[in-house]
């Protein structure tokens, strides 16, 4: 809804939202909110990824509301305090923030949107544990991203130990993923 997806955060959004509106023609009963949820779902689980359970029940904006403030939205360009300003208002803890950031798996940057450019991962386009596994190598490739907000992770000693963990044990990430997943989709939703 105006004006948050026009929020620079947002941007590109727009791309996927026009992939799934045949979707919602089809299906018009279910709300834009649940099918943008499970979306999320499917395309992490099509791409070798976790089972994140689905709810439905999540209901759509009906009326204009006032855009997300920029500082309480997640800046890549910004280390952990940030991070923590940002998820810990909506009841996230470290080991949270830490296993959402492994979405940074999927996918990639792209400059007219973000400013930012490129994948994290050398294959972009599998959920795995990969992205941990590259911002532990002390010489990254230099073909892939490693923002700020990416390397806040290894700020200190327990935020390490998980990112750690993650890097050499998928299941891990992938049961802790899939909690925080939930919890984050879940966030104000009265089910």
């Amino acid at each position: 809804m105006k004006p948050e997806i026009e929020h620079d955060a947002n941007a590109g959004l727009t791309v996927a939202m026009d992939l799934l509106e045949p979707i919602k023609k089809d299906f018009p009963d279910v709300s834009y909110a649940d099918l943008y949820q499970l979306a999320s779902v499917h395309a992490i689980k099509y791409s070798g990824g976790p089972d994140i359970p689905f709810r439905f029940g999540r209901v759509d904006a009906t009326q204009k509301v006032e855009p997300t403030p920029a500082d309480r939205l997640p800046d890549a360009a910004k280390r952990m305090p940030h991070l923590r300003d940002v998820f810990y208002r909506m009841g996230f803890n470290d080991a949270e923030i830490v296993a959402l950031s492994g979405a940074h798996t999927l996918g990639r940057a792209h400059k007219d949107r973000s400013g930012f450019d490129g994948p994290w991962t050398p294959v972009p386009i599998t959920f795995d544990n990969s992205y941990f596994v590259e911002i532990t190598k002390e010489n990254p490739d230099p073909a892939l991203l490693r923002l700020e907000s990416d390397m806040a992770l290894m700020d200190d000693a327990d935020n390490r130990a998980l990112v750690e963990k993650y890097a050499a044990d998928q299941d891990a990430f992938f049961a802790d993923y899939s909690k925080a997943h939930v919890k984050l989709s879940e966030l104000g939703v009265s089910f």
